[in-house]
């Protein structure tokens, strides 16, 4: 099967190469996880290399969600949406139901062809809609059957009961007939600085058992730790874009034309901003190595 690059540095490593192409990915976390970055930085990464995108919002109006996407450090998402790329579906306010039972068909045979990137931030109002769980089964079922037509799906879940169990009727239905599930593990009230991911779920692929830290970083997303690093500390002050260029110049001159101008503005320009960032216990060569992977320029 196809694999995408999930746009979440260090992730990919854990899902033998990235998400399977034209499959439905739930993402489960509390509120401050970083669910919503998850999956704008997903349709990020597969702007980049000309797919389309499609962010179906549910809570958020789309102003919003591009203003808090331009200060985590995304600067040209207008660029794309300008440029018709990437597109707001915005169904907050409305009765979600209706659009798909009705609407969903014809709007999906419209994006067929496209390899798009689909978004749905978040899809637990979609089960709030009706209130007998057969019913919302199916319209789950529809809804993500008819969206992954056109493209690989990320829907985000928010955690409302206790925290880690996850047999809550509002994840057991879209767990249960989503092809992968992560769940972002953000305990705010104990520790605020810590963050934790693992990978429930991954159907028709290898994939890790384990729990990984991670951190979110402006211009960056989220950023998943190597284990085996997380015990140390890295020098106060570092100096990313002399690392960049010491990687960059140790590629092969065949990899290297994977670095469009696009790509290679993207990857300066999240150097340039992890610079001012605090990188906390993340690895400096480890970062610019997991950046270089996401872009097919290193093995790893």
């Amino acid at each position: 099967m196809n694999k995408v690059r999930s746009g979440v540095y260090g992730l990919n490593r854990l899902l033998d190469g990235g998400i399977n192409q034209n499959t439905i990915t739930a993402v489960i976390g509390s509120s401050g996880a970083g669910k919503t970055t998850f999956a704008t930085y997903f349709l990020k990464r597969g702007l980049e290399q000309g797919e389309d995108a499609i962010f179906i919002t549910l809570d958020e109006e789309p102003k919003q969600i591009i203003n808090e996407v331009v200060e985590m450090g995304w600067e040209n998402i207008e660029d794309y949406i300008d440029e018709g790329s990437m597109v707001f579906v915005d169904a907050g306010g409305k009765q979600f139901t209706d659009f798909i039972k009705t609407e969903l068909v014809d709007f999906v045979e419209e994006w067929k062809g496209y390899n798009a990137r689909i978004v749905i931030d978040p899809l637990t109002p979609v089960l709030w809609s009706v209130h007998h769980r057969y019913e919302q089964r199916d319209l789950v079922s529809l809804l993500l059957r008819e969206t992954r037509k056109i493209g690989t799906v990320i829907c985000t879940l928010e955690e409302h009961s206790v925290m880690g169990d996850l047999s809550g009727q509002d994840l057991i239905i879209p767990m249960y007939l989503a092809d992968n599930v992560i769940h972002l593990r953000y305990k705010s009230h104990e520790n605020p600085e810590r963050r934790d991911m693992k990978i429930i779920k991954c159907r028709s692929s290898r994939h890790s058992h384990s729990w990984h830290m991670y951190k979110i970083v402006k211009g960056s997303g989220i950023i998943v730790q190597d284990a085996s690093l997380s015990g140390e500390n890295p020098p106060n002050v570092v100096d990313l874009n002399s690392r960049l260029e010491k990687a960059l110049a140790k590629i092969p001159a065949s990899r290297k034309k994977k670095l469009t101008p696009k790509v290679s503005h993207s990857i300066y320009w999240t150097v340039s901003l992890l610079s001012m960032e605090d990188m906390g216990t993340l690895d400096p060569d480890y970062v610019i190595k997991q950046i270089l992977l996401e872009y097919g320029l290193m093995d790893g």
